[in-house]
């Protein structure tokens, strides 16, 4: 397995959490929701894989770029 970064593409708010750690998820399900500028944004994982880390939990404020889950992805 790898260790894949997944990073938000926008400034935000995390909305909602769809996933937690050990959870098994396949490419491009929904890992949590942000919110934007009044916008809901996915973000989604782009393999399957298992939640390994979780960074950011619901009403937290992130940055664009920033890590908020790692995958441990699927070979």
């Amino acid at each position: 397995m790898s260790r894949l970064e997944i990073r938000s593409e926008v400034t935000g708010n995390v909305w909602k959490v769809e996933v937690a750690v050990g959870d098994h998820v396949d490419a491009e399900d929904a890992l949590l929701i942000l919110e934007s500028m009044k916008m809901e944004i996915p973000v989604e994982t782009p393999c399957a894989g298992v939640v390994s880390e979780l960074l950011v939990k619901e009403e937290d404020a992130i940055e664009e770029g920033q890590v908020v889950v790692i995958i441990e992805a699927d070979t």
